[in-house]
């Protein structure tokens, strides 16, 4: 289970002395039990929700902070962060995955509708897919 995951890596950084990890997963921790106590069932995909929401919440902070010891301590944990996700297709490799749906894609009303369809697919590989790799690839079917 990805929250076990998380555990582990909370406790093996914890032996380590390496507090920026140790800290930002127990961070995530915390952000999955808020959600949990708020009555939400946080599966593992849920909880990859939760970690990818403070990964961008990083990059947001990151883009606007000028202090150099702020920017390394935020790209370290994002460095932890997302060494526990499953990595991303990138935009040919989505458009490669979505070759079996390219017609209804193609066929949508709208950008949308297009988007659902697009999305359905990638899920049900199991895959893991930014939104904007996503976009770039309906947009370079759709032509």
């Amino acid at each position: 289970m990805f929250v076990d995951t998380i555990r582990t890596a909370s406790f093996t950084a914890a032996k380590e002395k390496d507090t920026v990890a140790k800290d930002v997963l127990r961070l995530a921790l915390g952000e999955i039990q808020t959600a949990e106590s708020r009555g939400a069932t946080v599966d593992d995909a849920a909880a990859m929700v939760i970690v990818r929401k403070l990964v961008k919440s990083n990059l947001e902070t990151l883009a606007a902070t000028t202090d150099e010891e702020s920017k390394a301590k935020l790209t370290r944990e994002n460095q932890v962060l997302l060494a526990l996700l499953p990595s991303s297709m990138d935009a040919d490799a989505i458009a490669k995955a979505l070759e079996p749906v390219a017609e209804a894609i193609k066929a949508a009303k709208g950008d949308g509708q297009a988007m659902g369809v697009a999305m359905k697919a990638i899920k049900a590989t199991g895959a893991n897919a930014e939104t904007a790799d996503v976009t770039a690839a309906i947009k370079k079917l759709r032509g």
